[in-house]
């Protein structure tokens, strides 16, 4: 499984309006999109107290095929027409579980980057990226969690979904959920995906 997520920053003065009806008319083409776990459309803006206004769709994807089509295909050719191409991230899923507001609709995601220090083997930081992973995601309000490792920069990814807007997480970006495409949540195995 594979994580992914775009940033597209807008300026400071950006009708994010814009955004939430880009999002309104085009959310639902991915809802059976095939090789898609989830989309989470997520925004953030300046007037929320985010430091920048932003369109940040975040994908996990239950095969690579489906990734393919999509960044090859029309739908990801819509964001380069209409914003200009950016730069893709993509990290390699470690674990993903849902959590206790499971049949919840999410309303805001949390995003945690972390490099991985030099002092810890790589398996010794995906062992308690693991553990706080298992730990937290019996938080009450996760509907679902995820944790990814970027090895070419050796970085570490937490995202979570929240069904509470009051949700807070420590160190974390935090998004709107304008929308979430699930056709293949149900089928995303869940603890470890090794």
């Amino acid at each position: 499984m594979h994580a992914l997520q775009y940033e597209i920053t807008l300026p400071a003065d950006y009708d994010m309006e814009i955004v939430r009806k880009r999002v309104a008319t085009r959310g639902h083409l991915l809802d059976a999109f095939p090789g898609l776990g989830l989309k989470a459309y997520l925004m953030r803006e300046r007037a929320d107290g985010s430091p920048v206004n932003q369109y940040a769709p975040f994908y996990l994807w239950a095969e690579q095929a489906g990734m393919n089509t999509f960044l090859w295909g029309p739908g990801f050719q819509g964001i380069v027409e209409d914003f200009g191409r950016p730069v893709v991230q993509h990290w390699t899923t470690l674990a993903y579980d849902e959590g206790p507001a499971t049949a919840e609709v999410p309303r805001v995601a949390t995003r945690r980057r972390k490099a991985v220090p030099d002092r810890l083997t790589p398996a010794e930081a995906v062992e308690r990226a693991l553990e706080r992973h298992a730990s937290e995601v019996r938080t009450e309000g996760v509907v679902a969690r995820a944790v990814a490792l970027d090895p070419r920069h050796w970085e570490l990814l937490t995202f979570t979904l929240w069904a509470d807007g009051a949700a807070v997480e420590p160190n974390a970006d935090r998004f709107q959920v304008l929308h979430l495409s699930a056709p293949g949540r149900s089928a995303i195995r869940p603890g470890r995906t090794w």
